[in-house]
């Protein structure tokens, strides 16, 4: 019975692999992602926000291909930081700061389960397919030992095609004022894995 329900979920999720931090689906197209911060615009001058809205514009004028945008909203875990405080609680020598420790232990529960504290993440998929992806048999995907060497030279000579379209949407969003960091192989398993298991936490993605 594991077994099936194991295969089903295989079969629905559509990646086959992650390599180089490329996502590789099942139909042979790649995915590379970048995480984007945000910009706070309300602070931003009159002239600050229309300079950010002209290069935006510029930047997507630019693009000859689609990208996806993707905005994804989390509940903040806060008990990792609860536990880091009842430890430092424990060997906190000072009565009088043991007490203010617990008494900030208590608020912060308080607080957290009367208001759902929210963090944000954006990414930007960039997307590559080959033009031709080949037969089922012995198609990009299949890694017999025979097409191995094709294989790799299709992973090598497309992923040189996604790269420049990876350069082309950092240095856009570069300009408006956007730090942009490209996910790594680790990074990219870590997000896929908490996109398919909502209800785990896990540390969150940092900006480098």
């Amino acid at each position: 019975m594991s077994s099936r329900n194991s295969k089903a979920t295989q079969d629905f999720i559509p990646v086959e692999e992650i390599r180089d931090g490329v996502a590789i689906l099942k139909d042979g197209s790649l995915r590379s992602i970048i995480m984007a911060s945000s910009v706070n615009f309300a602070l931003k001058s009159d002239d600050e926000r229309t300079s950010i809205l002209f290069q935006f514009q510029n930047f997507l004028d630019s693009l000859d291909f689609s990208v996806q945008i993707v905005i994804q909203s989390r509940r903040l875990d806060i008990r990792p930081y609860l536990a880091l405080l009842e430890e430092r609680q424990k060997v906190q020598m000072n009565d009088l700061m043991k007490m203010q420790t617990r008494e900030y232990i208590g608020f912060i529960k308080k607080f957290t389960e009367s208001v759902s504290i929210m963090t944000k993440n954006f990414f930007v998929v960039v997307s590559y397919s080959p033009s031709t992806l080949g037969s089922k048999k012995g198609g990009f995907m299949k890694k017999k030992s025979s097409k191995t060497k094709d294989v790799n030279f299709s992973f090598e000579e497309n992923l040189s095609q996604l790269n420049q379209r990876m350069s082309v949407v950092e240095q856009g969003l570069s300009r408006t004022g956007v730090r942009v960091a490209h996910l790594g192989t680790e990074e990219v398993t870590e997000l896929f894995y908490k996109l398919f298991n909502p209800g785990e936490t896990e540390k969150p993605i940092k900006m480098q």
